[in-house]
């Protein structure tokens, strides 16, 4: 919602208007995450989630023609430590496994980030061309 509040609320309606089951997964910050600053930064996490590439933006409405809409800009990658060193559960691992180990699994979310997005656009493609 914070990245797109517009988004939101066509992802909520298309749901909502959808005869059958349906899913709306959101990315939702919470105290647990220990987000520097407090929750009340909630809305601008959500902001740079999408804006870093740690979550898409996108719905799906099988009613559509092309079903898979992508409603965020390609992510700037350059971003996405930073995102992650805001949050506790991130900026505390070098200090519970390791620098080393702790880059590594800083790397392997990137890349999990990444190949996860790379699918999507490819999914876009091929629907577009079929189209």
């Amino acid at each position: 919602m914070g990245a797109n509040p517009t988004q939101t609320l066509k992802a909520l309606r298309e749901a909502e208007s959808y005869n059958g089951p349906s899913i709306i997964i959101a990315y939702s910050p919470c105290q647990e995450h220990g987000i520097r600053g407090g929750l009340i930064n909630s809305q601008q996490r959500e902001k740079d989630a999408v804006a870093c590439g740690y979550v898409p933006l996108y719905r799906f409405d099988p009613r559509n023609e092309k079903p898979l809409t992508i409603d965020s800009k390609e992510p700037d990658w350059s971003k996405f430590n930073d995102y992650l060193m805001a949050e506790a559960r991130y900026f505390n691992l070098p200090a519970l496994k390791g620098k080393e180990a702790a880059a590594e699994l800083f790397a392997k979310t990137l890349s999990d980030a990444q190949i996860r997005y790379n699918k999507l656009i490819a999914k876009k493609k091929l629907q577009d061309e079929q189209a």
